[in-house]
Order: C-alpha cells, then sequence, then structure tokens
C-alpha cells in the first residue's frame, strides 16, 4: 500500500485563526481551510509501508529542542512568472532550520532520495490557477504580516488523502520536543 507523506509543523488555533482572517482579496484564489494550515518540514511524497515504517523509526530518533517561532510577511512561489502559491514565511530560526536538517537526515536514513530544493519555511495559504485574480493587493495589505510567536513543541508526521475539494492531512505519528531546551 502506497502512503503520501510529509512531515510538519501545525500552529496552534490563535495562529491559524490569524491567518484565516487575512486570506481574502484575491478572485479565484484556492484558499486554505483551518485543518490543512501547516509549516512543511519535509516533503516525501509517495513511499511504500516498509519505507513509511522506517521513516517514522528514524523521525522518532530526532532529539531537538523545543523554540519559538513567528510568521511574518507573506509572498509567492511562482513558475513562468505566474504565482501559484501564496504563502506566510518566517523569520530566522536557526532552531527550525537545526530541526528541519535533522528530518531532512532522518529521510535519507529510511532510504528517501535528498530533497534538491533550498528549505523555504512557509506556510501556504492558497493556490493560484490562470484563471485567478491578481495577488498584488493581497500581497501588499500582508506583506507586514507579523503574528504572535508560539511554542513549538512537537513536529508530526503526516498522510495525505487527495481530494476532488482539497487534500487532508492526517496525523500519523506526532514527536515531542524536548521541553528542556
Amino acid at each position: 500500500m502506497q502512503h503520501r507523506l510529509f512531515v510538519g509543523l501545525r500552529p496552534p488555533p490563535a495562529i491559524r485563526a490569524a491567518l484565516i482572517g487575512e486570506m481574502y482579496g484575491v478572485d479565484g484564489a484556492r484558499w486554505q481551510d483551518d485543518a490543512q494550515l501547516h509549516l512543511t518540514l519535509r516533503y516525501i511524497g509517495e513511499v511504500d509501508g516498509r519505507t513509511a515504517e522506517d521513516l517514522a523509526r528514524e523521525l522518532g530518533r530526532i532529539t531537538a529542542p523545543a523554540f519559538t517561532l513567528q510568521l511574518r510577511g507573506t509572498g509567492a512561489f511562482t513558475k513562468k512568472d505566474q504565482p501559484h502559491t501564496l504563502w506566510a514565511g518566517t523569520g530566522a530560526c536557526d532552531a527550525l532550520d537545526r530541526l528541519q536538517h535533522k528530518v531532512e537526515r532522518a529521510s535519507q536514513a529510511a532510504g528517501i532520495a535528498q530533497e534538491p530544493r533550498k528549505f523555504v519555511p512557509h506556510v501556504t495559504l492558497a493556490r493560484l490557477n490562470s484563471r485567478s485574480g491578481s495577488p498584488i493587493a493581497f500581497l501588499q495589505r500582508t506583506a507586514g504580516l507579523q503574528l504572535d510567536e508560539w511554542a513549538v513543541e512537537e513536529f508530526t508526521l503526516f498522510e495525505s488523502h487527495l481530494r476532488p475539494e482539497g487534500s487532508l492531512y492526517e496525523p500519523v505519528i506526532r514527536y515531542a520536543l524536548d521541553a528542556a531546551g
């Protein structure tokens, strides 16, 4: 059986609510709903059951301190100069970068190929297509976004289930970070 997996962080309810409050103003955008808001540490993709088990075991070996994180500013990923994803970014966070590096190493130890793309920490807010309106006004309005910091005390292995109305992200295993820091 195949599993479509990723490893991520789930912002707390107050942060998700603040993001949802900013998610408007682009005609035809497919805005994420509350259940979809997360920060991806590592997209895994489709793997078989054995690889999923190996990954879960390797992720369980990670030791890292809890830390605080803040979402700041927004942006857009583009393809062929056309925006396709709107996102909220993070401030610089060495602890986040170190955790992501450990997740990458654990993924490789489970037999998953190295991620070729540079890690750009973000929470996806919307998907755009060629029929979507311009995001310029949204990006200008939210450029100064600065949400409260939150305590990151765990990371999660998620399974993604594709549906016509949007992906459903099911938490498979939550891994606690060291509260002692």
